[in-house]
């Protein structure tokens, strides 16, 4: 739990995703189309990634992968990116990061 926080803290969006995951693909996709660079942690490729999916479940998100976080927080997974960003809220988000 305590790297999900610091590399959260840490990066203004931070992606939580594994490499063979479609969804994943899609949200990273989505902030690519939109001119970010999110910092991607592919966990099926590190040593704690299990770990990590573990503690990603704990934390409440409606399904643990992929995990996006904006500011430090925890925004969810692929249904509330894609809510928030057919709502227009996402970027919003994103500007209030850029400010």
């Amino acid at each position: 739990m305590e790297k999900i926080v610091k590399l959260a803290s840490e990066n203004g969006i931070l992606i939580f995703s594994k490499s063979t995951c479609c969804l994943c693909y899609a949200v990273q996709i989505l902030f690519k189309e939109l001119r970010v660079q999110p910092r991607i942690v592919e966990i099926d490729t590190i040593p704690d990634g299990v770990e990590i999916e573990k503690a990603l479940k704990r934390l409440g998100s409606s399904c643990p992968l992929p995990s996006v976080f904006i500011g430090g927080k925890l925004v969810g997974s692929t249904n509330e990116v894609i809510s928030l960003h057919l709502s227009g809220n996402l970027v919003q988000l994103l500007r209030q990061l850029a400010v």
